[in-house]
């Protein structure tokens, strides 16, 4: 008779903690405040190419040198290059996790001087783009944003 109390308290304790497991979830929430700068320089016909390099500083105190990338298609013409770019990225639990290819779209027409800013998805991690520069410009493009690590010389 005694056994149905011990195994209802057993099953009432698992049930307890299996509930507790979201919290804990939610107390790992990805709240690193982390950045980028960039300079990037690119061209486009109808294929657009642009590479950079910049750095990912986070507020725990990391840092990586990285490789920027933008590649895409679309009707595109021009040139362009940006000088202290910036991005802040959100959803970040790690400085790895700016790692990667995030989506890209943008539509574009300007020459001289000009700014440019983006929002880019990666899975739950975004990256808003900002940067000034100079160049001429115009189309629709759709593709990636890619930053890699830069490799360390042997």
């Amino acid at each position: 008779m005694k056994h149905p109390y011990l195994v209802g308290a057993v099953l009432a304790s698992v049930m307890s903690m299996a509930m507790g497991l979201p919290r804990a979830a939610v107390a790992e929430t990805a709240d690193l405040d982390c950045k980028l700068r960039l300079s990037l320089t690119g061209w486009s016909l109808i294929y657009k190419h642009a590479e950079g390099s910049g750095v990912v500083t986070c507020a725990n105190g990391k840092s990586m040198p990285v490789k920027v990338e933008a590649h895409g298609g679309g009707i595109t013409v021009g040139k362009s290059h940006i000088d202290n770019g910036t991005g802040k990225f959100t959803d970040v639990h790690k400085i790895e996790d700016v790692l990667g290819t995030y989506a890209q779209g943008d539509a574009s027409l300007g020459a001289g001087k000009s700014g440019t800013a983006q929002v880019l998805t990666k899975g739950t991690v975004s990256l808003a783009l900002a940067g000034a520069g100079e160049g001429i410009d115009i189309g629709v493009s759709v593709g990636g944003f890619s930053i890699t690590p830069v490799e360390k010389k042997k």
